[in-house]
């Protein structure tokens, strides 16, 4: 049996983060992650765990149903 492919996460992160004024690398450096992630995160190509994903919710100061949806934005 092989790993099926997850249904996409769509997200807010990069308005929400140049809206706060931070760069990727601000926002990996505040959330504990590789500014690599960052990027991966705001292009769709990956899924956070919820721990980072409260992490972005708390640094953003936003809820985190307010960063990522099943649905387009």
């Amino acid at each position: 049996m092989g790993r099926q492919k997850e249904d996409p996460l769509f997200n807010r992160i990069e308005p929400l983060r140049t809206a706060s004024g931070l760069s990727r690398q601000q926002l990996a450096d505040a959330v504990g992650v590789h500014y690599q992630t960052i990027g991966y995160l705001e292009r769709g190509e990956y899924s956070p765990s919820l721990t980072l994903a409260l992490r972005l919710s708390e640094v953003l100061g936003r809820p985190v149903e307010e960063l990522f949806s099943v649905r387009p934005f």
